[in-house]
């Protein structure tokens, strides 16, 4: 009798979607592999023919939420008319992360906490980091703030700490107190000397 043909695309996304509920609201450390198989309802062998390694599919778990800002950040930020209203903009973007249905905060951020130092976590971390401050410095240099780096610096910790807020306290409102803060810190650096 033939084995039945195994689809490794569908295969693939299985693991990652089960991955990506269980590690997103348990966290990286307190799920074993073995849920994640048993959610994806997969053979246990299919982990390593689709990602290689449980490395490989966490990195590839928090690549995939990074890009999701990343997307979410590229598709909204165009309708802002300003580059001052597309730094701001940003935090909006953020905010709709804090109305979905058992959100837990920034999967990075997350990851992050729990890893210890040399997993594989750091590598997408640290992407995902430059990526923000890059974001926030580009932004910054289009609307000619004077200090540009010095203000993105200032609004990567307010992002963050935007996130574990709305996070923490359970408040997607916690949206409308970083875009106040934003717009302060942003009207703050256009007004500085060069």
């Amino acid at each position: 009798m033939d084995e039945p043909v195994i689809d490794r695309a569908s295969v693939r996304q299985r693991l990652l979607d089960a991955a990506d509920e269980l590690f997103y609201h348990e966290g990286l450390h307190r799920v074993h592999i073995d849920r994640v198989i048993e959610k994806a309802g997969v053979p246990l062998d299919t982990l390593r023919d689709a990602f290689g390694s449980t490395d490989e599919l966490i990195r590839t778990y928090l690549r995939a939420r990074h890009t999701r800002l990343q997307d979410a950040v590229a598709r909204e930020l165009p309708r802002y008319n300003t580059p001052r209203e597309r730094l701001v903009g940003v935090f909006e973007v953020q905010g709709q992360s804090f109305v979905e249905p058992g959100f837990h905060g920034c999967a990075l951020v997350t990851a992050s906490a729990e890893a210890l130092p040399g997993e594989v976590v750091e590598e997408i971390v640290t992407e995902y980091r430059d990526w923000l401050q890059n974001l926030f410095f580009d932004l910054a240099f289009a609307a000619e703030v004077p200090h540009a780096e010095e203000l993105a610096e200032q609004l990567v910790v307010l992002f963050d700490g935007a996130g574990v807020s709305a996070w923490l306290d359970r408040r997607p409102s916690t949206v409308n107190t970083s875009r106040a803060v934003a717009e302060a810190l942003i009207d703050a650096a256009l007004q500085r000397q060069p």
